[in-house]
């Protein structure tokens, strides 16, 4: 794993207040999308959430790097922005994992 990597999860431990949804990606791979803002987000939307990442087969592995090359990276971890509500989160997905985070 990256040293950046490293960085920011030791900055960003999972809180023991954490909301976990769990799912089945469309391969059957189990995964799992984590509220870890401690806003306790709705559950419906934390779903929805969930399956729009299952649905544009955001989880497991990466044949081509975001910048189109062809490294498999293992370690790989992508950041966005999502809005709920009237706030803006941080989502980083994982290979099977996604991770709703505050900024």
């Amino acid at each position: 794993m990256s040293r950046t990597a490293l960085d920011f999860d030791a900055l960003n431990p999972l809180r023991p207040d954490a909301v976990r949804v769990e799912g089945l990606t469309r391969n059957g791979k189990p995964c799992v999308l984590v509220d870890n803002t401690g806003d306790r987000l709705p559950l419906g939307e934390l779903r929805d959430i969930l399956q729009g990442l299952i649905a544009q087969e955001a989880f497991g592995f990466k044949v081509l790097s975001p910048s189109g090359g062809g490294t498999l990276d293992l370690d790989r971890r992508e950041c966005a922005h999502i809005q709920i509500g009237e706030r803006l989160y941080r989502l980083l997905v994982y290979r099977f994992e996604a991770r709703i985070e505050p900024f």
